[in-house]
């Protein structure tokens, strides 16, 4: 009994020396061989599972070599930095071109904003307009009714015969003419400076002798009243209306300066630009040669074109 609890003493020994020597064993780092030989056969295994005779085709370059060598690690290597570096590339690229269209996207806002506000200004210049033309019938002569002009009013002391030819004075050989005296009545009170009643007796001789050659001549001075005294609205008015009633008549080109000096008064230079143009487009070399001047004049003060 003693020699078998001695030999079954030995063998447990025996036993634990076997394992720990075992357990040792596995505790040490595989050597490069067993490394390579492990790498090798795991390639293998992916060859066998990719490609289908178990290695690379000829073209790729690995016919006759190991299945991993050094070399195409590094290179492997080598591509997938290449790789990384054009990712990051693309993803710099992406970012670049996103902050660029978020820039044009936002220029396009604003360009569209600001082209908003101007054609909302021009419409509301241009409500601007025909509420004027709707206020002023002179805004914008028509172009086969050119406002009317007449010639400046002559110094008190001279001789009707002066006043005659400027400002439709009366004509003395006519003094028999009851609708001449008529005229004349009007025509002095507005030379006097009574305005007011100077509008009243020429528009009774208005009334009264509608087809009197002096019609022109006191609808046109009922105008330049109507302005001499302030009121450059209805100054516009009556005008216009004169010469628009009888473009061939004696004061129609008076009346046509007249009306722009009536829109200037009202602080319209380009309306009143148009009558001056008006004037010379419809009566060209027919037009005085002292309204000539005034509208050359004029035209610097509205600083036409």
């Amino acid at each position: 009994m003693t020699i078998l609890r001695a030999l079954a003493a030995l063998a447990a020994s025996a036993s634990i020396a076997s394992m720990s020597g075992s357990a040792f064993a596995q505790r040490q780092p595989p050597s490069p061989d067993q490394r390579l030989e492990r790498l090798e056969r795991q390639v293998q295994q992916i060859q066998r599972q990719v490609f289908p005779r178990g290695r690379p085709a000829d073209t790729a370059g690995f016919a006759n070599e190991p299945a991993a060598t050094q070399s195409s690690v590094v290179t492997l290597d080598q591509r997938l930095d290449a790789l990384e570096r054009q990712m990051a590339d693309i993803l710099r690229l992406s970012e670049e071109n996103g902050n660029r269209l978020r820039t044009l996207e936002s220029d396009l806002a604003r360009a569209r904003s600001d082209q908003e506000q101007r054609i909302a200004t021009l419409e509301q210049r241009i409500s601007e307009a025909v509420a004027a033309e709707t206020a002023a019938p002179a805004v914008t002569p028509a172009a086969d009714t050119p406002p009317k002009a007449a010639t400046p009013k002559p110094p008190a002391a001279k001789p009707k015969t002066d006043a005659a030819s400027t400002a439709g004075g009366p004509d003395p050989q006519e003094a028999a003419d009851s609708g001449e005296d008529a005229y004349s009545e009007g025509f002095h009170l507005w030379e006097a400076g009574r305005y007011d009643e100077a509008i009243s007796s020429l528009s009774a001789f208005v009334a009264n002798y509608p087809r009197h050659r002096r019609l022109s001549y006191a609808k046109n001075l009922i105008g330049r009243a109507l302005l001499d005294k302030g009121d450059a609205r209805a100054a516009a008015k009556a005008l216009l209306e004169n010469y628009r009633s009888n473009p061939d008549g004696a004061r129609a080109q008076d009346s046509l300066y007249y009306l722009g000096q009536s829109l200037m008064k009202l602080g319209q230079s380009g309306q009143a630009c148009n009558a001056y143009a008006e004037l010379e487009s419809v009566y060209g070399s027919k037009v005085r040669a002292d309204l000539k001047k005034q509208i050359a004049a004029a035209k610097t003060d509205a600083q036409c074109g």
